[in-house]
């Protein structure tokens, strides 16, 4: 538990340069662009975000499971998922310039278009490759991958977007710098530019295709119960609208940080893990101790809300406070999904998921359809926590079952959960 804990402290370093960085490329973004703006740059990146779990096909999850339990060899895989990422890297690209064309307003302006398509392939083999290193448990490498785009996307935005006065083209261009830096390095400091052969092993594509598929799906239905807000906006509201709403969820993406950064682990481990029944009883208790975090963190986000937004966005994005409000109790509820639904993952099983995330999906479209023409960002919020709330409440039912450790056990809290915390505390007293 002890190294299990020595991750979590790796990886919340890693969040937390995340959250700096991230916050105040959006801050950034907010005071310079305005609420119009940045509605533009939140329809125009919606697709492209989306793509990143259609895209993947699972692949770093497959990845880190067949590397985890030693079924492929490294080599094996990185020529697999190398030679999976050309195909699927052109397939996303245009599928997803088809959709932002003609499906959404921000489509309208090509160059912009293109500049938001450009990163796509630099995500997405950033992504496939971050599984060898999930596999092998080397959560520093990992970490890496994560928080230096970040850095490199607010360095870029400030010579962009502040000093030459780029405005959205800066912003989409430095979206582009950030995962392709970090490509480079993985190309050539981590010779995956040896794994580029024209021989394929049709039985490890095949196998990794398998259970990847399944891990895309699930992933697309989450990440499309995160997004169709965005989307529905776009189509039935204004500009203003959509970036107002995509500033309140902002804020609620870094408290999401806190759940982010244990289900990374919890992947991980459970991919590696051999007494698989243990280990989930090690994931509930964690799961308590995350709940507890982020319902602070959400109560005090609920408290200041508005001086937050004020302070962050300024004046112009006064009723993005509305919007954070109304997020904030599904966001609480759907860390529970979060954290529990990496162990599954992990177990291979991330088909779970879909039984609780379709009927939220389904509940979400028709709430946004009936409640954005009457309230726009506001009643988008409203829909998406109904949404995470129902979600949450049929997968830990769900996971209940498939782990064999009842409801109560999962969220009943004991003592004994907050051993690791008092072990750390006086370590570092010591």
């Amino acid at each position: 538990m002890n190294s299990f804990f020595k991750d979590v402290f790796s990886v919340g370093a890693s969040k937390f340069l995340i959250i700096v960085f991230g916050l105040t490329t959006s801050i950034i973004i907010a005071r310079v662009l305005g609420p119009d703006k940045n509605g533009t740059i939140a329809a125009l990146l919606v697709y492209p975000s989306l793509f990143m779990s259609i895209g993947s096909l699972g692949i770093r999850q497959s990845t880190t499971y067949f590397l985890g339990k030693g079924i492929f060899s490294e080599d094996e895989i990185k020529k697999a998922i190398t030679q999976i990422w050309l195909f699927t890297a052109v397939f996303s690209i245009v599928v997803c310039f088809l959709l932002m064309r003609y499906f959404s307003k921000s489509g309208e302006n090509l160059w912009l278009v293109m500049l938001a398509l450009m990163p796509i392939p630099f995500k997405l083999f950033n992504i496939y490759n971050s599984g060898i290193f999930l596999g092998k448990n080397e959560i520093g490498s990992f970490n890496k991958i994560n928080w230096i785009p970040t850095a490199i996307i607010l360095l870029v935005t400030a010579i962009l977007v502040i000093w030459l006065s780029f405005g959205i083209s800066g912003y989409l261009i430095a979206m582009i710098a950030g995962p392709t830096f970090i490509s480079l390095i993985l190309l050539f400091k981590n010779k995956f530019i040896k794994s580029f052969v024209l021989k394929f092993n049709w039985l490890i594509i095949k196998r990794m295709l398998s259970l990847g598929s399944i891990y895309a799906l699930a992933l697309m239905i989450i990440n499309l119960n995160y997004r169709i807000d965005v989307i529905l906006l776009d189509k039935l509201s204004s500009a203003y609208e959509t970036g107002i709403y995509s500033k309140g969820v902002s804020v609620t993406e870094y408290l999401w940080q806190i759940p982010m950064l244990l289900s990374t682990i919890v992947f991980a481990r459970s991919a590696i893990s051999k007494n698989e029944k243990a280990f989930s009883l090690k994931v509930v208790q964690l799961l308590r101790l995350s709940i507890l975090i982020i319902a602070v963190g959400a109560l005090f986000l609920f408290l200041l809300s508005e001086q937050i937004i004020v302070l962050m966005y300024g004046e112009a994005f006064i009723n993005s406070v509305l919007v954070l409000n109304v997020l904030l109790p599904g966001v609480v509820l759907l860390t529970i999904f979060k954290v529990i639904n990496m162990d599954l993952s992990g177990k291979g099983k991330p088909w779970v998921s879909l039984k609780a995330m379709i009927p939220a999906l389904l509940i979400n479209i028709v709430l946004n359809f009936i409640l954005i023409p009457k309230q726009g960002a506001s009643g988008a919020a409203l829909a998406s926590t109904i949404s995470y709330s129902l979600a949450t409440l049929l997968f830990i039912h769900f996971y209940s079952i498939e782990v064999n450790i009842p409801v109560k056990a999962i969220l009943g809290y004991k003592k004994s959960d907050f051993n690791p915390l008092v072990q750390i505390f006086n370590k570092r007293k010591h």
